[in-house]
């Protein structure tokens, strides 16, 4: 049995059967882990040492049928832009020193920590989250497991090529404009960006409410569980939710029977979507339907709010690093410098009418999810391309949200939306359907991604590349 293709709640499972111990599985996962980095680069760091205390503390509380939490002895690996006990979080730059106490847990990971989770490393992303690729003057280039001449994606690049890969079934990523669900969709896994708040965060993203933290995992079912531990409040966390009014897992039985689903293959002609991005879509919308969801074939009212994201996006960025010397400024990614630039030169006005396209938006989804349960669509209009590179070869667009326009809107909105697997294009490369629901309906994604699992609809996770 290889260890390393098992879901966290088949671990679990194992676990208490006495099948095998938290100490087997994470030897295998740092083996694993170290195997495809020379390929991949999905790391910053691995903590071996660390881990195997963790496991082997796990594995004794196993035996006395005393486990910690709900994942205790379940690999798990974090973005380095969330804190990490006793491990520099550097942010994929150079700007930024290794010194320091580095003595506490961002709040997803503190509580990962209590539910006895063992942290095997930290991944990589693109310097300060800023791309939705991941590449960074800190750790180079994380290349796509199906196709190591690709991206991954990103900015969570790191975290879904090791999913995807088997070095841990869980990662915490993050997701300002599509960060979790475009390296899902690049690497055949499971990825949710949650409601805003759901998940607390500590410190506050540079890109304020734009940016969620969430579950990237081998299914819907394991994104669930780890939602259940990590999506709790925290009080350093001033616009956290209060606590979710029942558990995830147990909504997940509930299938979409009866789901009112609006599919929008390309909002409206709007986006230009490759032929077998859409197939895979389409077949995977049909699914659904057969497993009695009422699906409409219909578009938002979501005309492109580029210009509003990249207002706050630029200025999130540029004060991210305001504090930077002259000769660190000149040390950073050139495109981030660019957008720094560019978000400094805004002015109040200028950010409080992005501000209000947002919230104009954010009221035309709400009263959209009053009609529909849930909103289709692709995650990405293509899938993965050349490697190093922040936009498609002959894009007309200069920036990474041209190709991403079915993501950042509903950063926007602080709606949940996630990717889901649903096949693969002529090279063999995933494809990813995103299906997003109303704010604090996170059971309803959920429910859908885990339905279609269960019957089969969502492409299986490989790992070609080990």
């Amino acid at each position: 049995m290889q260890l390393t293709d098992l879901t966290a709640v088949r671990l679990l499972e194992g676990y208490r059967a006495g099948e095998f111990s938290p100490v087997e599985v994470t030897e295998q996962a740092l083996e694993r882990a170290r195997r495809i980095q020379p390929e991949v680069n999905a790391f910053v760091r691995l903590i071996e040492e660390d881990a195997l205390a963790r496991a082997r503390e796990s594995e004794a509380r196993w035996r006395r049928g005393e486990p910690a939490g709900l994942l205790d002895g379940v690999p798990v690996t974090v973005k380095d832009l969330l804190l990490l006990r006793g491990h520099p979080t550097l942010r994929g730059s150079t700007t930024l020193s290794e010194q320091g106490s580095w003595d506490e847990d961002a709040p997803p990971v503190a509580r990962l920590r209590e539910h006895g989770a063992v942290f095997l490393g930290k991944t990589t992303t693109p310097e300060y989250g800023w791309k939705a690729v991941t590449d960074s003057p800190l750790t180079g280039i994380t290349r796509n497991p199906y196709d190591t001449s690709r991206t991954a994606g990103g900015s969570s690049g790191g975290g879904a090529a090791a999913v995807a890969l088997g070095a841990g079934p869980l990662s915490l990523g993050t997701d300002g404009g599509g960060s979790i669900r475009v390296p899902a969709a690049f690497c055949g896994v499971f990825g949710l960006k949650p409601t805003y708040g759901r998940v607390p965060l500590y410190p506050a993203s540079p890109f304020g409410t734009l940016s969620h933290t969430g579950p990237m995992t081998r299914d819907a079912a394991d994104a669930a569980l780890l939602l259940d531990v990590i999506g709790t409040p925290d009080a350093r966390d001033w616009s956290a939710l209060p606590p979710a009014p029942g558990s995830f897992t147990g909504a997940l039985a509930a299938g979409v029977r009866g789901l009112r689903v609006a599919y929008s293959p390309s909002l409206g002609g709007q986006v230009a979507v490759r032929p077998a991005v859409a197939a895979a879509v389409r077949r995977a919308v049909a699914r659904l339907a057969g497993l009695g969801a009422y699906v409409e074939e219909t578009d938002p009212d979501l005309s492109d709010p580029v210009d509003a994201f990249h207002t706050l996006w630029f200025t999130g960025a540029a004060r991210a690093t305001q504090d930077l010397s002259p000769h660190r400024r000149g040390l950073l990614d050139p495109g981030l410098r660019e957008i720094c630039a560019l978000g400094a030169r805004t002015s109040a006005l200028e950010y409080l009418a992005a501000v209000d396209v947002r919230a104009r938006l954010g009221r035309r989804m709400g009263r959209f999810h009053e009609r529909y349960d849930l909103l289709v669509t692709p995650t990405v209009p293509v899938t993965a391309f050349a490697a190093g590179r922040e936009v498609p070869e002959g894009s007309a667009h200069r920036r990474w949200t041209g190709w991403t326009p079915f993501t950042y809107p509903f950063n926007l909105t602080q709606q949940p939306a996630a990717s889901v697997p649903v096949g693969t294009d002529g090279d063999g490369l995933p494809v990813g359907m995103q299906i997003v629901a109303a704010r604090h309906r996170d059971d309803l994604v959920l429910r859908a991604a885990h339905a279609l699992y269960e019957a089969g609809a969502v492409a299986p996770v490989a790992a070609p590349v080990v």
